[in-house]
């Protein structure tokens, strides 16, 4: 159920698409707030900087985690002119987001010849017939493959997740 404020900062995002689009970037925008307050915005910039990662979600992620000073925006809601993609599913995962809430869905995105639903269709699908392969390699026999993580259990001052 959307609410009042849901809707306004939902406009905000759709808002920020529409602009980017003007702009010459993709159709998607994203706002991050906390306590009803803006906290950060973001507009997809994957063709403009040349990365593939540079999606409107995950630049609000970005610049939200530089303003709160913390890479955990527990307290926060993420408003996106599009449902998000698996990688932007994954950054809200990460970074910890109480909520998530999307304007566009996945087939409105796939109209727009975007790869939203494939990308979702693929991830349930055996790795194997992925178009990009994802395998475990084996380290030298001098290597030991779980020395970056030993080296962090035995950091004491390490940072926790």
């Amino acid at each position: 159920m959307t609410s009042d404020t849901d809707q306004t900062w939902l406009a905000r995002a759709i808002e920020l698409a529409v602009a980017n689009v003007a702009d010459g970037g993709g159709p998607f925008g994203a706002v991050i707030v906390r306590a009803g307050t803006l906290v950060a915005e973001g507009q997809n910039r994957v063709t403009r900087d040349l990365d593939p990662t540079a999606h409107a979600e995950v630049q609000a992620i970005r610049a939200a985690g530089r303003v709160v000073g913390d890479f955990s925006l527990a307290g926060c809601t993420l408003y996106a002119s599009c449902e998000p993609c698996p990688l932007c599913v994954s950054a809200s995962l990460w970074a910890r987001l109480d909520r998530v809430v999307f304007a566009a869905d996945r087939d409105d995105a796939a109209r727009g010849g975007f790869d939203d639903r494939a990308f979702y269709e693929l991830l349930t699908q055996d790795r194997a017939t992925w178009p990009t392969v994802v395998e475990r390699g084996v380290p030298g026999a001098d290597v030991v493959s779980s020395a970056p993580f030993d080296a962090w259990l035995a950091d004491l001052e390490r940072t926790r997740y």
